[in-house]
């Protein structure tokens, strides 16, 4: 009886096939002008974070909007990308060392190998930090596989340039 149910528990999966990533890739943020940016992803974060300075709320009809600049590039302050999103909410947030801070939260698309995505991001300085942007598990829920023992896995198939 038992291996009755075990079959049809079996037989009534449907197998889904998800793209693998390495523990960092190159993709895109559309949505904010954003051509290519390498994130490092990460499963001990919840949510994504990037990399942002100049922070400022504004208010466009009645809306509250985060204006930002992002630097796309490690080691590279020169290019510099002016970002406007709506604010969604403001979230304190815990960092891999213990501390706590209030940070905005956004919505961006996330372009990774051929999917496109909505996703959040909470915005922080990462001048400190060795990637510009954290894929958190939320974003990564249902949609990729990791594996940590491999970079740019679907970068090496995408068009676009990596400079």
């Amino acid at each position: 009886m038992q291996g009755t149910a075990k079959l049809k528990l079996k037989s009534s999966k449907k197998k889904i096939s998800k793209p693998t990533i390495g523990w960092r890739e190159w993709c895109s943020l559309p949505y904010l002008g954003i051509a290519k940016i390498k994130c490092k992803v990460d499963t001990g974060a919840k949510t994504s974070s990037l990399h942002a300075y100049d922070v400022e709320v504004i208010k466009r009809h009645g809306l509250e909007y985060v204006s930002f600049k992002v630097h796309p590039l490690q080691r590279d302050t020169k290019r510099v990308e002016h970002c406007l999103a709506r604010l969604q909410e403001w979230r304190q947030v815990t960092d891999s060392g213990g501390k706590r801070t209030l940070r905005p939260v956004i919505l961006s698309t996330l372009k990774l190998g051929s999917v496109v995505k909505e996703i959040e991001f909470t915005l922080i300085a990462r001048d400190e930090m060795g990637f510009r942007m954290l894929l958190g598990r939320e974003a990564l829920k249902k949609t990729w596989l990791v594996d940590p023992s491999k970079s740019f896995i679907l970068s090496k198939k995408s068009k676009t340039k990596l400079k």
